[in-house]
């Protein structure tokens, strides 16, 4: 088994570690966290550590930090010619400090502390700058999930954005719906078979071919209607563009 550090304690590092640690390939021997209360309950206290001169020398070093952050983190592991690998959806390798061999492992999935999830059933994007050192990122992909796929930095700077579009800018017009609901004294729950509905036609039918709604039927007389009812003015905004996004998106079609 190759010897591995994670750096970080956050939620896409808590959900590493237990994938790894069902993992025959890696063998988590140390923790980097700078709030050790955050992982304590994952890993013997003995094996976390929260100053960079305490990290201890192994085969691969995990950067699981915020995008601002992996830069300056990789610049300060005390060792050179290690696989550094971070885990950012943004971040080129090239700018990863060159003393060490970077590359990324990035999860494509939302992650939650409190939630736990299958990891075999996540997307694992995979890039290093030594072309020799691909398949040992992939065996160490393989040993925890089943969907490994090879990308550059661009390629995962698109998913990166996409995933974004798909999940946090959805995520964010469920809050609204739960704003609107809250603001008009009915439960939210009423909406949950159409969000699961929702999801679930995408899994089989195209984006385009799921689209309905007013604005996909050009139904100007409901959109008006609606847009007359709404108060907040952000979430008019909001309900103009994509209203508009909707119609010229169908133009094209």
């Amino acid at each position: 088994m190759l010897k591995a550090v994670i750096i970080g304690s956050g939620n896409v590092a808590q959900h590493l570690l237990k994938a790894f640690q069902k993992s025959e390939q890696i063998d988590i021997i140390q923790v980097f966290a700078r709030n050790k209360e955050n992982i304590r309950h994952l890993i013997d206290s003995q094996k976390i550590v929260s100053n960079f001169d305490e990290l201890i020398e192994a085969s691969i070093y995990f950067v699981c930090v915020s995008d601002q952050a992996v830069v300056e983190v990789s610049s300060k592991i005390p060792f050179s010619n290690k696989l550094v690998l971070h885990t950012a959806g943004n971040i080129a390798i090239e700018n990863l400090d060159p003393k060490n061999i970077c590359g990324a492992f990035y999860p494509v999935q939302t992650f939650s502390k409190s939630r736990d999830l299958d990891f075999s059933k996540i997307p694992v994007c995979i890039e290093v700058e030594q072309e020799s050192m691909y398949k040992a990122i992939e065996i160490i992909a393989l040993s925890v999930t089943d969907l490994v796929y090879k990308v550059t930095s661009d390629q995962r700077k698109a998913i990166h954005i996409a995933a974004v579009f798909v999940n946090n800018f959805v995520n964010h017009l469920y809050g609204i719906g739960k704003e609107i609901s809250d603001n008009n004294l009915f439960l939210f729950q009423i909406l949950h078979p159409l969000i699961q509905e929702t999801a679930a036609k995408i899994l089989t039918l195209n984006p385009d071919e799921a689209q309905t709604g007013p604005a996909k039927r050009g139904d100007m007389q409901t959109i008006d209607s609606h847009l007359d009812f709404l108060t907040n003015e952000n979430q008019k905004e909001i309900y103009k563009l994509l209203t508009q996004s909707i119609i010229n998106h169908g133009k094209k079609l």
